[in-house]
């Protein structure tokens, strides 16, 4: 073989695909699917830095197309089958809630929560667009004194059974008794702080414990990472309350300021069944990226959480759809 022939040869081989290229490529789809399966590997300090990836978890899918074009690229073979690595991890977690649990069932008992924003422009507007869902209970968060008077005329009618405690209230079908407040009012924090409440929903399926809550909010700094260390306190203490609930039925809506797969919620997601289909992103309202509004319930079935069309709040209502 002359030279000139070895050069042509090893030029096809550079141009042709190779299992011998790619290996930075295949060494990437396996962190990606590490990262899906096990976020927990990834320490919480400094800047709990854990909780915030699990707080977008669903996103990391963002990288499949970009490290499938540079697989394309490379020509490796290599990198394209380590691929399915990260496909197989994101479909297994987040695959199930592209459905969206489809048509409500027919004896579905409708929820819908919401953080109506305590700077919404039009109250009476959200109020009206809430009554609107036909929902059987309607949970918000952020109720303003002046916004207080614009829900209960707006609700008045299709809604007869309601309890405000601080800025959450619950608007009902169905009578409510046993209604108080549920202290989640994390250290450091001053009186008048009152953003949780309870109360038994008594349906025509029985009776349910109804629990509402608006946890403290996080906030993300190129410095400081993520700060939320009121929100999990708030979180533990919301979790005493839950596990003290004597009812066996019970449903939460909050706006719980993160996603279910952020372990500062683990003290509330460990005690409710799983939640339903459908990514129901609800923050912010603009470009919702994730869903910090949630509906969780315990010995009952959430079958389908979707969005609901924007108010004048910076989130998206959430309803969800449960067989009590």
């Amino acid at each position: 073989m002359t030279g000139k022939q070895g050069a042509r040869q090893r030029g096809a081989g550079e141009r042709g695909w190779s299992w011998r290229r790619g290996r930075v490529l295949a060494v990437l789809c396996l962190l990606i699917a590490l990262l899906l399966v096990l976020p927990g590997l990834v320490p919480n300090t400094p800047g709990r830095v854990g909780s915030l990836l699990e707080t977008f978890l669903p996103w990391l899918g963002l990288a499949v197309p970009a490290l499938l074009l540079a697989a394309l690229l490379r020509r490796s073979f290599l990198a394209v089958t380590a691929l399915l690595l990260p496909v197989v991890s994101w479909s297994a977690l987040f695959g199930p809630l592209l459905s969206g649990g489809g048509r409500a069932p027919d004896d579905a008992f409708t929820v819908v929560q919401h953080n109506i924003s305590d700077v919404n422009p039009d109250p009476a507007a959200t109020a009206h667009a809430l009554a609107g869902t036909g929902a059987d209970l309607i949970a918000v968060e952020e109720l303003t004194a002046p916004a207080l008077p614009e829900f209960e005329a707006a609700l008045a009618g299709d809604y007869p059974h309601h309890a405000t405690r601080g800025t959450v209230g619950l608007w009902s079908k169905h009578p409510l008794t046993a209604v108080r407040p549920v202290d989640i009012r994390p250290s450091g924090v001053g009186e008048g702080w009152d953003r949780g409440l309870r109360a038994t929903a008594r349906t025509p399926r029985g009776e349910v414990a109804v629990f509402v809550a608006h946890l403290p909010s996080v906030r993300i700094g190129p410095t400081t990472g993520l700060t939320s260390g009121r929100r999990d306190e708030s979180a533990a203490l919301l979790g005493e309350a839950l596990a003290a609930e004597p009812l066996e039925r019970v449903i939460l809506l909050g706006d719980l300021n993160s996603t279910l797969d952020d372990r500062g919620l683990a003290p509330v997601t460990d005690l409710m069944d799983e939640p339903g289909p459908g990514f129901a992103f609800s923050w912010p309202a603009r470009f919702p990226v994730a869903r910090i509004d949630q509906i969780l319930t315990r010995s009952a079935t959430v079958t389908g959480v979707r969005p609901l069309p924007a108010t004048g709040s910076d989130h998206l209502p959430v309803a969800a759809d449960i067989r009590l």
